[in-house]
């Protein structure tokens, strides 16, 4: 669905060609396009329905991570909040982040910091002191570089709005600055990008078998509709949760590496509090977990880390997560979070390179490429990662494979926005009014939530509507036909699951039979546009 037009001649030759559509796998795609290559990437579902749409949606540096000295990964990584803002401003945001501190504040597990202050402070048995706190956020501010973020401070929860839903004996905070990020949007603006300058982007299509001919790959390709070959002069295994088994069952190479699957759920509930920051909890048993401001009437909670056993089996939230994560949020908030309070659970698989770590929480979250060029065509195997950082991966991954193409071209997604994303930062507001004095019939939520998804692009959707009978059938909620049509022919959008969870989150909002009525329009439309819905061109934005 969507994208261009993919030819089914097995005469078809990529440079690049890449498996997996999550955000590691359609960073890389955009970033290759950009510098001229020849790009085609497959994803066995609908894009970023696995990992990719089921984080805890922040763009951030990773403030336990300094306890592990994992001092190169949180500084890329906080520098890449702000690169990523200008790129994104309508999918992403700066976020307000609470500590409540209290005098029960441990490590979670045994860290190379807590190791050291067991050594220098054995009467301290485990907490975490102020002071420790108070140097990682002056290094967190510190170390990237930052200039749009606000710094650090501590807060009186006594005085402050940011007390009023917390339990009394919570007197004391520290705040802080990271993001907030739409990631399944961010997926698929990536995937548009690069079909915009040129990738094939193919949906629901399964690579079956990948064999090395000589000095080309023969990947063996299968939708719903047809089966096909293509080839390629170098692959690129973002497989996220299914990277082992792409590089044993269908690549049929040998590795020693391997990933750690981890699962992390998380619940919403409905609205916990009345102002826009998040909470940063710790529990007694040293972990962590955020309670976050979410889609205007919910709040977001998690996550868990469990260890996950195998890819192919659903990731779901228990019912001993969500109580868990309940339980952990009772411990903060003066009215206790319960059952009758979630009205959605999602979970999702975080494949982390397995590095040897004690437990799932040590495991790292840094990105390992491996690169295999010997034996005839080159393949890169994507290891771990996370959201933050998915730029800088799809960099690092083509620093390794474009020289070995005989490409010259170097960085560039540094300073390019995604599509929508050309306007100021701090320009969502004058976006918003803008979008209401151009289209009269918009109210401020609707109008509001056009630039949230699509930014400047939310333009290019309206253009020509007069009226909202303009826009087609409306199925309630803000959504009409000129926006569904739109989230199929240009962002590969299949269904409702497809557009009411990872285009928007509309579904939180919609009945069972509003969602039915919106799949049939999907089954329609795909049944007057044919098997492959060809996005229209549109000009790249930056």
């Amino acid at each position: 669905m969507g994208g261009k037009a993919v030819s089914a001649e097995p005469s078809e030759i990529y440079d690049l060609f890449i498996i997996g559509g999550g955000v590691n796998g359609c960073g890389i795609a955009r970033d290759a396009t950009g510098r001229g290559l020849r790009v085609g990437l497959a994803e066995m579902n609908d894009l970023g329905s696995a990992t990719s749409s089921a984080s805890t949606k922040l763009f951030h540096g990773g403030l336990r991570y300094l306890e592990y000295f994992e001092f190169r990964l949180v500084r890329e990584a906080l520098v890449e909040r702000e690169v990523l803002l200008r790129a994104m401003p309508h999918i992403s945001w700066p976020m307000r982040f609470v500590l409540p501190f209290h005098k029960d504040m441990r490590f979670e597990s045994e860290t190379p910091m807590s190791r050291l202050l067991t050594t220098v402070m054995p009467w301290m048995r485990g907490r975490r002191p102020a002071l420790l706190i108070r140097l990682g956020l002056f290094l967190y501010d510190h170390l990237g570089g930052r200039k749009i973020l606000p710094a650090a401070k501590t807060l009186n929860l006594v005085s402050d709005e940011a007390g009023n839903p917390l339990q009394s004996k919570f007197r004391k905070a520290y705040e802080y600055s990271d993001c907030w990020v739409d990631d399944s949007r961010l997926v698929v603006l990536n995937a548009r990008d690069a079909a915009n300058r040129g990738a094939d982007i193919m949906s629901r299509t399964k690579v079956v078998r990948a064999d090395r001919k000589d000095d080309q790959w023969e990947i063996s390709l299968r939708s719903e509709h047809r089966d096909w070959t293509v080839r390629a002069r170098m692959l690129v295994n973002a497989g996220g949760p299914w990277v082992e088994d792409l590089i044993q069952n269908t690549m049929r190479q040998n590795t020693r590496e391997a990933v750690r699957l981890v699962r992390g759920s998380h619940i919403v509930t409905r609205r916990l509090f009345d102002h826009d920051k998040c909470y940063f909890f710790q529990g007694t048993d040293g972990r962590i977990i955020f309670a976050i401001p979410y889609e205007e009437d919910f709040t977001l909670i998690g996550t868990t880390d469990s260890a996950h056993a195998d890819a192919s089996e659903r990731s779901v939230c228990t019912d001993e997560e969500r109580d868990y994560l309940l339980g952990f949020a009772t411990q903060y908030f003066e009215r206790p979070v319960t059952v009758d309070d979630v009205v959605w659970t999602y979970s999702g698989v975080r494949p982390l390179y397995d590095d040897g770590a004690s437990s799932a929480t040590a495991a790292t979250r840094d990105y390992v490429l491996k690169l295999q060029d010997s034996g005839g065509a080159p393949v890169l195997n994507v290891f771990g990662g996370k959201i933050t950082t998915y730029r800088k991966l799809a960099e690092a991954a083509l620093d390794k494979l474009a020289p070995l193409l005989g490409n010259t071209h170097g960085h560039w997604t540094a300073l390019a926005s995604l599509p929508g994303g050309d306007f100021a930062v701090d320009g969502v507001e004058g976006l918003v009014a803008s979008l209401r004095r151009d289209y009269p019939f918009l109210t401020d939520v609707w109008a509001r939530r056009l630039v949230r998804n699509y930014g400047t692009q939310a333009a290019v959707m309206l253009d020509g509507a007069t009226t909202m009978s303009d826009l087609g059938e409306d199925f309630g909620h803000t959504i009409t036909e000129r926006e569904l049509t739109w989230s199929a022919r240009q962002e590969w959008a299949h269904s409702a699951d497809d557009f009411l969870w990872r285009r928007t989150k509309l579904g939180l909002r919609v009945s069972k039979e509003e969602a039915a009525r919106i799949d049939a329009f999907f089954r329609d439309l795909n049944l007057v546009s044919g098997p492959e819905v060809v996005a229209p061109e549109v000009s790249p934005v930056g």
